[in-house]
């Protein structure tokens, strides 16, 4: 897998707001890890990814202006860490688990408070 490639098409994704888009890099089982999920769902992990579009639609509609710059993609054995900065120049990090069909299964992202 050309984790590079991967960023590229993950940060092209988000700033599309495109949620299809967005989800097409997940896996239906995926599990998803964030303190920022609490605020809009109650739960700093969500399980599958109807979970993840709904909080993602919530979150998208509460920041019109989100985007992401990637700052540093981080190669591991089946997973990716990808370093980034928002619309608000805030560093953050997602690091991403691959399964065998290439699609994240674990994904925790953390923030810069």
């Amino acid at each position: 897998m050309d984790f590079d490639a991967f960023a590229e098409a993950w940060e092209a994704a988000w700033n599309s707001h495109d949620l299809d888009r967005i989800l097409a890099h997940y896996s239906s089982d995926v599990i998803f890890r964030s303190h920022k999920a609490v605020r809009l769902t109650g739960s700093g992990e969500l399980h599958g990814k109807d979970a993840l579009r709904a909080y993602w639609a919530k979150a998208l509609a509460a920041q019109p202006d989100l985007s992401f710059v990637v700052v540093d993609v981080l190669h591991g054995h089946g997973m990716l860490v990808i370093t980034y900065r928002n619309h608000r120049d805030v560093l953050a990090a997602e690091t991403l688990r691959f399964g065998p069909d290439g699609l994240v299964v674990e994904a925790s992202a953390c923030h810069r408070p």
